[in-house]
């Protein structure tokens, strides 16, 4: 089991990496803060055209929480960059995904779509060997800009994982949770990116199989956009394999969830996630009002100064004295 952080005057769980930056532990303690309490609105951005964000605000008079970005284009991701930096400045936060093309074949959607072997990349002197790590050492300078802005992301990576229709999803959870593994302590260990918060998403029904663990995954949750499977199933399905205490995020969906009925059947999304362009477009514009102004979502103007806010600070002795005895306990259990 994770050790219990007392640092900020109440229980939370701690990150993933134990040298995470201040910044994404304070938006750690945050979202947990909120976790069940209420969720954050979200929302994809596209970079071809359609303003998502100005939709919303004159569809609601409101902003979301959590401005979406993907590095899926090579030559547009520092813009992806300059958005996130913005962004956190303007008070919200970042997430950043990435539809990675498969290695060797190519970048964008599509050859995030194809099919290669995941063992070669494992293999040196393969060109599947040789693109994945110049793809990674690329992406990891580009969080790198964003670590030296001090600006922490919510960073999801090989999303919708055991959807089958992405490469590193086709051939099984064991290739995925190498994938995984190796991209975390490439960016953790060996590139020290202490400012990422790791989003772990699975598709329509979560599976523990994909599951890498505890200490490679800081929140996890699942993405649908079919609107007749239980949202409610998947949350619980997600929990079962995550436990109470890991925020649960609806990180990608086609319709906002109702925020009372979800919260009222149990399923208390950390955020949901609107994907971009038609999808936002095909939303009701009363429904997406009623979202942004319910009491139990999270918009930009609700936000706190969350460095502010919920800056780390040192436990006294009593405090100290409680986390030793906890994390003994923890050992005995």
């Amino acid at each position: 089991m994770f050790a219990i952080d007392h640092s900020y005057g109440q229980a939370r769980l701690s990150l993933s990496n134990k040298n995470a930056s201040a910044e994404a532990k304070a938006v750690y303690a945050y979202l947990q803060d909120m976790y069940g309490k209420k969720m954050l609105a979200g929302q994809m951005t596209s970079n071809w055209g359609f303003d998502e964000l100005k939709y919303v605000l004159d569809s609601t008079g409101k902003l979301p929480a959590i401005r979406g970005l993907d590095f899926v284009d090579s030559a547009k991701n520092n813009n992806e960059v300059k958005f996130a930096k913005a962004w956190w400045k303007q008070g919200g936060i970042p997430t950043i995904m990435w539809h990675w093309g498969a290695p060797a074949i190519g970048s964008g959607y599509e050859n995030s779509k194809k099919e290669i072997d995941i063992d070669k990349i494992f293999q040196q002197g393969t060109p599947e060997h040789t693109a994945f790590w110049k793809e990674l050492k690329e992406k990891a300078q580009l969080l790198k800009k964003l670590k030296r802005a001090k600006v922490p992301v919510l960073w999801r990576p090989f999303h919708e994982l055991n959807g089958n229709w992405f490469w590193w999803g086709k051939q099984g959870p064991d290739r995925f949770k190498r994938l995984w593994i190796t991209m975390y302590n490439y960016y953790v260990h060996d590139q020290h990116l202490d400012n990422l918060i790791w989003v772990h998403c699975y598709m329509d029904k979560p599976d523990a199989a994909w599951y890498p663990g505890r200490e490679y995954v800081d929140i996890a949750g699942p993405d649908t956009y079919q609107p007749g499977l239980s949202r409610k199933g998947m949350y619980e399905q997600t929990r079962a394999i995550v436990g109470d205490t890991m925020p649960i995020a609806f990180h990608e969906c086609g319709i906002p969830p109702d925020p009372a009925k979800s919260f009222a059947e149990g399923s208390k999304w950390s955020w949901f996630m609107q994907w971009h362009t038609d999808h936002l477009k095909k939303v009701p514009a009363a429904h997406l009002k009623y979202v942004y102004d319910h009491d139990l979502v999270v918009t930009l103007d609700k936000v706190p100064n969350i460095k502010k806010a919920y800056r780390e600070r040192r436990p006294n002795i009593f405090e100290r004295v409680k986390i030793a005895l906890d994390n003994l306990v923890t050992v005995l259990l």
